[in-house]
């Protein structure tokens, strides 16, 4: 498996700091590029999570205006 280099930094670390072969190339690998959120996909995450704040938000005003006018509180 061919590592990036930056996985080759992270398991050189490793190894330095006496980690085992195996553990430090399975940590190294765990850290990869494809692993990691990029800003597209937290921007992404962030506009999704927006719609859902205002769906919630209409599915508990549907909720609550008609709870509110039965007790004569509108």
């Amino acid at each position: 498996m061919k590592m990036t280099t930056m996985i080759s930094e992270v398991y050189s670390a490793f190894r330095k700091a006496g980690v085992p072969e195996d553990d430090a190339r399975q940590a190294a690998e765990a850290l990869s590029a494809e692993n990691l959120a990029t800003k597209a996909d937290i921007v992404e995450i962030k506009r999704e999570l927006s719609v859902v704040k205002w769906m919630l938000g209409v599915v508990i005003a549907a909720q609550v205006l008609p709870l509110l006018r039965a007790i004569g509180a509108l």
